[in-house]
C-alpha cells in the first residue's frame, strides 16, 4: 500500500492525541500487510495470535505518552496498515476522539 507523506500538521495533531491507538484492543488488526512488513514489527508489540498489535487493556503497546496531551508511536515507521489508514478528522479518528472526550477535528 502506497500512502502519501503525512501533512506536517497531521503529525502534530496525532502526537497531541493518541486516541485511535487507545480506542480498542480489536482495532490494531493486521489485514493487508505482507509477510515482510509483519516480520519487521518487533515481536514484543505483536499479540499472541499474531493477528494484530499487542494491547495493554485497550491501548496499543507501542503507544507512548498520555492520550490527549502528548503521544508517539514506538514503531511509527513500521506501524501496520490499519494505523496508517486512520487519518486526522476521518470517521475513525472522530469516533476515538469522542471516547476520550476530545474535541472533533475538521475533516
Amino acid at each position: 500500500m502506497t500512502l502519501a507523506a503525512p501533512d506536517p500538521d497531521d503529525s502534530a495533531l496525532c502526537q497531541s492525541c493518541g486516541a485511535c491507538c487507545s480506542y480498542s484492543s480489536n482495532w490494531p488488526r493486521f489485514s493487508t500487510e505482507d509477510d515482510e512488513a509483519l516480520e519487521a514489527i518487533p515481536a514484543r508489540y505483536v499479540n499472541e495470535r499474531q493477528s494484530g498489535m499487542r494491547c495493554d487493556g485497550e491501548r496499543c503497546s507501542a503507544l507512548t505518552g498520555t492520550v490527549g496531551q502528548l503521544t508517539a508511536c514506538a514503531i511509527y515507521q513500521l506501524r501496520p496498515d490499519v494505523c496508517r489508514s486512520c487519518l486526522p478528522g476521518d470517521p475513525e479518528c472522530a469516533m476515538a476522539r469522542r471516547r476520550f472526550k476530545l474535541p472533533a477535528l475538521p475533516d
